[in-house]
Parts: structure tokens; sequence; C-alpha cells
């Protein structure tokens, strides 16, 4: 079978093939381990590969389906994970070799999720080194090769390998983690969709934390409605993250292609379009006229919340403060073997005090409750996901000060919705000049992940942004 017949194909159209038995889920491993043999050479998205284990999986979801056990849409088909995600018997070293040794003892909660599904680990993707930047680049194990430029160009942090895995036709989802941006900044600067969960969704147990009050799961995937099939299977309470416990359940697949009419939609004003490059602006603002030919009520609202949270006090140094609390000894004792890019940004978090950070989670608590008020007639915000599009490394990475620049170019518009804990959806809404992608973020209050879904599917549908695909043929 030739892998690259196979290589751009939804969850769902691999799931129909399987399911008619046209598609073996065996045949479909063996075809994905050899295009990423063959690829991930130079696009460098995979950190690990697990094809003893795939195999094995794939039998039995073949002899499960022939035997008429069928476990769902996603029975058979193969994924990969963020190695922030534990997975049995590898190591889990979260983008540094201090921790090469810190073997999982058994998979995560959501990796246990997906194989109740019947979904098939094929392996994991490289991640920026504690999950602690939105660039993407890792001076550490490698930064993978954003597949839209044969020059080096962002590939969007910290799910960088997972981004670049799915965008490149590897693997049909691949599972990222977001504390700041780090599933839709790689999904934007990829060209692919990108799922922030609202944090009490889904389990983060046996998920390396970068920051326990902001990290939430999410898949990255070729099309919405892939999204929307990964988070039904994932999400739910588990008591090994309370977060997650009296979180009552929603199906977001009901009403997923219910359309975008009568949607209230919302441009959101003025920051998040700040200094957003015009090309990106554009592409926005077209998108605004898509949800009107679709029926949405479309128009501009300020959200004084998302200002405001960016200027309170120590904001900058909580995720530094609690990843310290995770990290710490290796900082102090390693300093000089981390990646600069992170270990100069991480260690400032000693400086805040008790007394700052629980005044932050105080403050962080009245902005939730004053954005759901805010939000009360509105289905979902419309903004850029990134305010730039994928930079070449060579002039994001001249050294400190531009790197980080660029880190708070990518996440600005995008860590507002973890600080007020809003759920959101990035796919893609255009193209610049030069062929680079362009990512749409539609922003969702907490828990109304159909909603985002919902808008997210009807705009995907009216548009042929999600059909483009990189040309790989420098890789070749």
């Amino acid at each position: 079978m030739n892998p690259d017949t196979l290589a751009y194909l939804t969850l769902s159209e691999l799931g129909a093939r399987i399911h008619s038995g046209e598609l073996s889920p065996v045949a479909l491993v063996e075809a994905l381990l050899e295009r990423i043999r063959r690829l991930d050479g130079a696009l460098h998205s995979f950190i690990a590969l697990t094809p003893e284990r795939a195999l094995a999986e794939a039998r039995a979801a073949e002899a499960a389906l022939k035997a008429g056990r069928d476990l769902g849409p996603l029975h058979g088909i193969p994924y990969a994970a963020k190695d922030l995600y534990d997975v049995k018997g590898l190591p889990t070293t979260a983008g540094t070799r201090l921790l090469s040794n810190n073997i999982a003892r058994e998979d995560c909660a959501v990796v246990r999720r997906l194989a109740q599904a019947g979904m098939v680990l094929l392996g994991k993707t490289y991640t920026v080194q504690f999950a602690f930047g939105g660039v993407g680049i890792n001076h550490d194990q490698g930064t993978p090769h954003n597949p839209w430029s044969q020059v080096p160009h962002a590939p969007g942090g910290s799910s960088s390998g997972t981004g670049v895995a799915v965008a490149s036709g590897l693997v049909p989802m691949a599972l990222g983690s977001d504390t700041g941006g780090s599933v839709r900044i790689p999904a934007a600067l990829n060209g692919i969709v990108g799922l922030k969960t609202t944090v009490g969704r889904i389990s983060r147990a046996g998920v390396y934390p970068l920051s326990w009050t902001l990290d939430s799961v999410g898949p990255l995937t070729r099309s919405v409605e892939d999204a929307a099939l990964v988070y039904s299977a994932l999400c739910g309470p588990d008591a090994a993250d309370e977060t997650t416990l009296g979180i009552p359940p929603h199906d977001v697949l009901r009403g997923l292609k219910d359309g975008a009419k009568h949607m209230r939609v919302a441009f959101c004003e003025t920051m998040l379009f700040d200094e957003a490059d015009p090309e990106v602006e554009k592409a926005v603002r077209e998108a605004g006229k898509v949800f009107s030919r679709l029926g949405a009520q479309v128009f501009s609202l300020e959200v004084p919340e998302i200002k405001e949270i960016y200027g309170l006090k120590r904001r900058d140094l909580m995720i530094a403060a609690e990843a310290l609390a995770v990290n710490g000894h290796l900082v102090e004792q390693n300093f000089d073997q981390l990646d600069p890019v992170v270990a100069h940004r991480m260690r400032p978090g000693k400086e805040m005090s008790a007394t700052d950070y629980f005044t932050l989670l105080r403050d962080w608590q009245r902005l939730r409750a004053s954005v759901s008020h805010t939000l009360r007639d509105v289905d979902v915000l419309l903004a850029p996901t990134c305010r730039i599009p994928p930079k070449p490394l060579s002039e994001i990475d001249k050294n400190l000060d531009t790197y980080g620049a660029h880190n708070w170019a990518y996440l600005r518009n995008t860590a507002a919705g973890n600080n007020l804990n809003l759920c959101a959806v990035s796919l893609p809404c255009g193209f610049t000049q030069s062929g680079l992608p362009i990512g749409l973020m539609l922003y969702a209050k907490a828990f109304q992940e159909d909603r985002a879904l919902r808008a997210a599917w009807a705009y995907e549908q009216a548009t042929d942004w999600h059909r483009r695909h990189p040309d790989l043929s420098w890789v070749q």
C-alpha cells in the first residue's frame, strides 16, 4: 500500500474505510510507519516510535472488528502523543535529556482512554523543554521543522512535534497540551486544527505538568469533526485529577453540524488585533464575512477582562513559579545544561511570593466570573490565533531578546484564554503571500466546547483552507 495515499485522510475518513473492511488497521500502521521513516529525518517530529506496540494494537483492533466488537469511530486508527504523556516503558523526557531515564511505569489516563476507544499509539512527539515556550524551539533535543517551508520556520510550541507530525501527514491525530497556547499555536502555524479544552474537561493524570492551574489536554487534527471525535473519547471525570470531578458530561457531536445560523459571533476587539500582521488581520476579518453569509449575527465586542488580565501584577511569573515546583531541582542543579530560552524564563519564578501567588489566583477567579458576564450574549469570539505568521528561526533565535519578542507575539492572543479558562478552537483561515498558514481562533465560554466546535465546523465546511497540505518535495 502506498502510504502517501493515506497521508492526509481524516479520522472520520479512515474510520469509514476501516469499518467497511476496505482498509486494514495493520496495513494503515505499516504505511504510516514507512512514511515516518522516510520523511521524519528532515521533519524531526517524533522523539520515539512504538512499532511493536502499534502493530500489536492494530492486530488486536482488526481481530476485534472481525469478531463484531466495534469500539466506535476511532477503532483501529493510529495517533501520537506529545512527550509529556506517560507511555508505559518509555521515558517521559519533557523536552530535556536530563529526564532520559524518567521511564513511565504505566500509561497516562488519556492514553488509556484512547486504547479503550481502539486507537493505536504510533509514538511520541518532540516538545519544547518543559513545555515552556510558544515558538517551538528546543536547543537540547532539536526543533521540529515546520513543513510549509524548506527554510526552517517556527513550528509553534510547545506541542511542536505534534503539530508538524499531523500537518505533514505522518499521523492523523496527535495529542498536545495547552498552558498558554501550546495546542493552538502549533495548529495555527502548521495549518491544522487544535482544540484547547476547559480545565476540568479531560484528565491530566500522568501528563508531565507545567502549571497545574492552567494545563489542559487537547488534540491536534486535520478537521474539526476529528477534534470533536477525540474530545468525546477523552472527556469525563477521573479521580486522579480532581479538577474533572463533578463536571457534567456533554455531547459535542450531536449538534456539531447544526451550522452557524443565528449564532452570535463577535470580533474580540481591540487588543487581540493590536499590532497584528496585516495579512493575518485581513484573513481573520474575512472569516467574519463567511459567518455572516452562514446566517450568524456578527458584531464587534470589547472584552476588558483580557486587557486587565495582562496588567495583573506578577502574572508573567505565575507559570514559572508553578513550573519550578516540579523542575526546581533541575533548574538549580543543572542550569547550564538546560535550554537557555527556557531556563532564563523559568528561574525568575522563585521571586514570586506566596502572597502574590494567592492574590493572582483570586484576581483570575474574579475576572473569570466577569468575562462570563461580558460574553453572556456571545457564542464565540473571533480573533487571530497568533498575531504573526511563522517566522524564520534565524530571525527569532538571534538572541534571548529576539526570542522573547517573538515568543510573546505568538502567545499574546492565546494565553488570555488560559488565564480566563475559556475553551477555544484554532483552524486555518488563509495563507500569507509566501504560502505560510494563518490561524483563526474561536473562543467560547468555559465548558462550552460544543459551541466552539459547532462554529468552527460551519466555517470549515464553507472554506477550503483545511484541504491544503504542505509540499514536501524538498524532503524527498
